[in-house]
Order: structure tokens, then C-alpha cells, then sequence
């Protein structure tokens, strides 16, 4: 089943919030390219001038706006005046360090900062659908082999995951007995496994360190060499997004399906060949980089992380018509291939996101037809 996402967004308002991070700066150029009128909210980015929002002038594709989503009132005011017919939840506290040092902004944003949003798009006439990102990391993990599936407990030992999971407990009224006016309002959540890919500069996160101590020529530290995760690359997880935002918005014509049909919840995660332990993400990183003998220590782990975790995306596979294009070892490939173009100053920030968005959607376009 084709999820033909490429043709639903033009010319439609849509609300992203949380534009200034990674994940939100790709997800803004590709509706940028899709013909979206973009309007955007967040806080400024963490890493002033070093992140992809500034790198690749993000401010330039959107109509943005600075703001803090635990404002309630500043939400509400935004999604009145300009009245998207979807929003896109990507806004969070999205580090699991920092949620250690940080618990009480992680709830407030994580939890009541979703809140507002859903809050506001329920309130407002305009609004449609909403497309809700959390995190594979919801799940109450038992370090166990098996995949977990969206009707698997929510739980988290630590802030960051236990805010997630508690966001997909305030989404879940949402999508049932909180009802909009004429029962417009149609709400999705997205689970998605660990994202790769050009342009994250975030602490704590091994990719990025990676690509820090190359650039540095500093040893790497590794923290968790074995801990097992779905790696994918970015432009799949917002693929994922794109298409779970089509479905709520028009349905599925094809299977008869209409839009209410695709409210609930969704994993977005790789293909089983995609989960690998840290210590071989990193091999593969260094050999695309091009420097295999790389220096690596290990260091210890302070804190509490899982040590395994899959999630089965069946649901979206088959419900939704989504899959993963790229195999473990592309994705490592599109991955350090950005960040050498870019450190390099072969090419520009903005320029290699737009090549990877249409060599993507060409993919996609291959396998879908």
C-alpha cells in the first residue's frame, strides 16, 4: 500500500513545534520542500551557532516563533492566530542526561508543555490532526529480547522516559472521550527508535561524540559499548511522522479507511538488521569516516540507561503503509557522509539536507510504486 504523503501538504498551514532541534530542522525543510506554509515554535536551540536550526538557516523556511509550550497561554494565543489545520508535537526535553539534572523542566515540558498543545488544538476550529512524537524509550523496559508493541506497558526508570511515557498517558484522553467541537480533532502519537544523522550536535549522544573527538582528535569514550539500539536515520523516523500526519488528515481511500480510523498509537522503528550494539554503531562510524583504527576508551556509565530495547513497527507497516528504506549500513553511510561534507566545508548545511530529502524521496518513490 502506497502512503503517497509527497502530495497532501501543499499549500496546508502546519504547526511544528520544537523546529529548532534535530529532529524538528529536518522535519521543517522537508514540509518546506512539500510546499507547506510552515509556521514553527520553540525555545532557541542549545548549541547557539554550532546547531543544524542555525547551520542550516531553518528560520529562512518558516514562519518561526520563540516560545516556551509550558506558557499555556502563549500556546493557546499561537494556535488561534494561526489556525494549522495539523501540528506536529516534536517540542520535549529530549536528553537522558539532562533529564537527570533537569527533572522537574523535563516534566513541565515533556508532560503539561504536550498538555497545552493538545489543549489548544482541541480548542481551535482549524485544527485537524495531531501528529504526537514521543519515544520508543515509553515502554516499561524489562531488558528483554522481544520487540515491545503499543499496547505493551508504559513505564521509565528515569525522568526523560518517564515523562514520555506519561505524555502518551495525557495524549491518550485526546484521542478518546476529550472531544473537540463536531469531534474534529484526530490525535496520533509516534514512538520512534534512536535517530541518526547529519546535523545532531547534542550531549550525551554517540554519534555526535563521535564526530566531536574526530574533529577534536581526541580519544573517544565510549559509555555503554554494549547497549543494543534500532539505529535509523532521521529522514525515516520523519518519513514515519509525514505519514502518520497524511493518514489523520485524509484517510486511506485505498482501504476504504477514513481518518478517524488512524487515531491511536505507532512504533517507528528499523528493521532487525538496523539494531546493533554501540560498539559496532561506532566501528561502522569510524570506517565511513574513513579512520577504522581510531582511538577508543571506555568510560564508566554514572547513570541509568536500558541496556536493550527494540520495538516492533508491524502496526505502522501494515496499518499505515510505512516502512524502512535504508539498511544499517546506508544509514551509518548518509550519516557520516553528512557531517565529513559539512565539517569539510565541502558543502553547506542547508545544501545536504536538501540532497538526502531528494535522494529519499526518490527511494521512497522506487519502492512504493
Amino acid at each position: 500500500m502506497r502512503s503517497d504523503f509527497l502530495n497532501v501538504y501543499a499549500g496546508q498551514t502546519v504547526l511544528v513545534t520544537g523546529h529548532s532541534g534535530f529532529k524538528g530542522s529536518w522535519l521543517t525543510t522537508w514540509l518546506h520542500e512539500l510546499g507547506a506554509k510552515v509556521i514553527a515554535a520553540s525555545l532557541p536551540p542549545d548549541q547557539g551557532e554550532d546547531s543544524l536550526f542555525a547551520a542550516a538557516k531553518i528560520e529562512e523556511l518558516c514562519d518561526g516563533r520563540w516560545l516556551d509550550i509550558r506558557d499555556a497561554d502563549g500556546v493557546f494565543s499561537l494556535v488561534e492566530e494561526i489556525r494549522p489545520r495539523i501540528i506536529f508535537h516534536l517540542a520535549a526535553q529530549a536528553l537522558v542526561h539532562r533529564g537527570y539534572r533537569e527533572p522537574l523542566f523535563t516534566f513541565g515540558t515533556n508532560i503539561m508543555g504536550a498538555a497545552n498543545v493538545l489543549e489548544a488544538a482541541r480548542q481551535t476550529s482549524s485544527v485537524e490532526a495531531v501528529v504526537f512524537v514521543t519515544s520508543d524509550k515509553v515502554y516499561d523496559n524489562r531488558e528483554w529480547l522481544w520487540a515491545y508493541r503499543e499496547n505493551d506497558a508504559l513505564g521509565g526508570l528515569d525522568p526523560y522516559s518517564a515523562s514520555k511515557g506519561a505524555a502518551e498517558l495525557v495524549a491518550r484522553p485526546y484521542m478518546t472521550v476529550l472531544k473537540s467541537e463536531g469531534d474534529r480533532l484526530r490525535v496520533a502519537t509516534g514512538r520512534g527508535g534512536n535517530v541518526i544523522g547529519g546535523g545532531d550536535w547534542s550531549a550525551d549522544r554517540i554519534v555526535p561524540d563521535v564526530v566531536r573527538a574526530l574533529r577534536k582528535g581526541e580519544a573517544l569514550v565510549l559509555r555503554r559499548p554494549d547497549a543494543t539500539r534500532p539505529w535509523q536515520h532521521v529522514l525515516e523516523l520523519c518519513c514515519g511522522y509525514l505519514t502518520l500526519g497524511a493518514r489523520l488528515l485524509n484517510g486511506s481511500p485505498a482501504r476504504s479507511m477514513t481518518a478517524r480510523s488512524f487515531i491511536g498509537s505507532y512504533n517507528f522503528g528499523p528493521d532487525r538488521a538496523n539494531e546493533m550494539p554501540v560498539r559496532e554503531l561506532t566501528k561502522a562510524a569510524l570506517q565511513a569516516w574513513g579512520d577504522p583504527s581510531y582511538p577508543v576508551e571506555f568510560g564508566p556509565a554514572e547513570l541509568h540507561e536500558a541496556t536493550y530495547l527494540r520495538v516492533d513497527s508491524s502496526k505502522s507497516q501494515f496499518t499505515l503503509g510505512w516502512k524502512p528504506h535504508l539498511t544499517f549500513q546506508e544509514t551509518i553511510e548518509w550519516t557520516m557522509n553528512w557531517y565529513s561534507d559539512y565539517c569539510n566545508a565541502r558543502y553547506d548545511a542547508r545544501s545536504l539536507m536538501l540532497k538526502q530529502i531528494d535522494a529519499y524521496s526518490n527511494l521512497y518513490l522506487r519502492e512504493t510504486q
